[in-house]
């Protein structure tokens, strides 16, 4: 069997997931539903499937710190590739696959996106290898979940005629997201939902580029011919990738491609697009409430309540959405977490910067509040730096904090009567109040 390269993509900002993921904190690094973020628990998922060579990530600049950082939180090696800009999947695809295929003539790449919830892990792998194999002879398979609702939100795929030993199909047709009535009659049709990850033959997929989109091929060539890495990052040329036409692998490829194949996956999926699919993908209490940080729920049914700023209560009301970070604060109707995106393009129309990034520096110091008496903080710290803590009160947003043999974990409220040195174990968020 060839060997795996698991290439997983780290872009775009999640503007339905707002006010929690932004530009400067992206969707796929908050850790929304568990204890590790959609993009540790991605890497996790590929990392022991039998046949992995290496782990290769492509990313842009602005991210190249979440990913070292969350890698190192996991203990994984991984190879950074740098997109000097954004130029849509087909170049960021094509680059990764040029890669693999200097690396390993016969290698096959495992494309997965971030940002995606996968419940069983095991039942993935499976598919993951069963995927990899039908690769091998020249297919370019997508993962086709197997769908629970009549879901208008993803787009969805007709599986065709049995292939290779039947474990895979030929794909009839893709088709885009369908109204209601129309994702009924699918469900019942046996369609599947197209997942957007896949598996392909590195030099499979440059050949086709090289058929339908030659530019992008080229591109990519160019810019792994002089691509050098250190520490395991290699920042692409931008002169060379910028030759690469701006355009999606969907519509570079698999419109048009005669290779495409389906494995028909029943790991719960979902693509934690909206709220609501994050309360979907929570573990939730007897009455439906999913919650996270300083929150105390009463008399409320079906809620999702998340905070990171402040103390947030919750009393008689069902269905709805309650977002709280220490700068902006959401509250909707969880039916209508698809419409957040509308709020967030107002607000860029307006040129409202917290549309887009937070009020303080991922990991910089904000003051938020300065009397005659105290000094209210913000503090950001990344996984694994050390820093001091003047004499205050301390209260922990986010992650977990080291002090003095003591461990502390998010909605810890610690005074110091002393500046003390301490270690962020995760990424770190805290609000400091000190005496002037």
């Amino acid at each position: 069997m060839a060997s795996i390269y698991p290439v997983i993509l780290c872009g775009g900002s999640g503007t339905r997931l707002w006010p929690a993921s932004r530009s400067d904190q992206p969707k796929q690094f908050l850790k929304l539903v568990g204890e590790r973020s959609s993009f540790q628990e991605t890497v996790l998922r590929v990392k022991d499937i039998p046949g992995v060579a290496e782990i290769v990530i492509v990313t842009g600049q602005a991210m190249v710190d979440f990913v070292a950082q969350q890698t190192a939180e996991i203990d994984t090696w991984v190879t950074i590739l740098v997109e000097p800009e954004a130029r849509d999947s087909a170049p960021a695809v094509a680059v990764a696959a040029a890669y693999v295929e200097n690396q390993d003539p016969e290698g096959v790449v495992l494309m997965l996106a971030a940002d995606h919830h996968i419940a069983q892990p095991e039942i993935f792998g499976e598919a993951a290898v069963t995927a990899a194999k039908a690769a091998e002879s020249d297919l370019i398979v997508t993962f086709g979940v197997q769908p629970t609702v009549p879901a208008t939100g993803f787009g969805y795929i007709r599986p065709g005629d049995a292939l290779l030993d039947g474990s895979v199909r030929s794909v009839a047709a893709f088709v885009e997201k369908p109204d209601q009535a129309t994702a009924e009659r699918y469900l019942l049709e046996g369609y599947l939902w197209n997942s957007g990850n896949f598996a392909f033959k590195a030099a499979t997929l440059m050949g086709e580029f090289e058929a339908f989109e030659p530019t992008v091929a080229a591109a990519a060539k160019a810019t792994i011919a002089v691509l050098e890495l250190e520490a395991g990052i290699g920042r692409l040329d931008r002169d060379t990738f910028a030759q690469a036409k701006k355009i999606s692998l969907d519509y570079a490829i698999m419109e048009h491609t005669t290779k495409a194949a389906v494995v028909p996956a029943a790991f719960a999926w979902s693509d934690l697009g909206a709220w609501d699919a994050i309360w979907e993908a929570s573990i939730r209490d007897d009455d439906g409430n999913a919650q996270d940080g300083d929150v105390d729920l009463h008399g409320a049914s079906g809620v999702l309540v998340r905070t990171t700023g402040p103390y947030v209560g919750v009393i008689g009301v069902s269905d709805i959405v309650v977002v709280a970070e220490p700068d902006a604060v959401l509250v909707c109707h969880r039916k209508d977490s698809q419409a957040v995106k509308v709020l967030v393009d107002g607000l860029k129309a307006k040129g409202r910067s917290i549309a887009s990034r937070k009020s303080a520096q991922p990991n910089g110091i904000e003051t938020l509040v300065t009397t005659d008496g105290f000094d209210v903080e913000l503090r950001r710290a990344p996984a694994g730096e050390t820093f001091a803590l003047p004499a205050s009160t301390v209260q922990l947003l986010e992650g977990v904090l080291e002090m003095d043999g003591d461990v502390y974990a998010a909605g810890a409220i610690i005074p110091l009567e002393a500046e003390v040195r301490a270690r962020a174990i995760g990424a770190a968020t805290l609000l400091v109040t000190k005496a002037r």
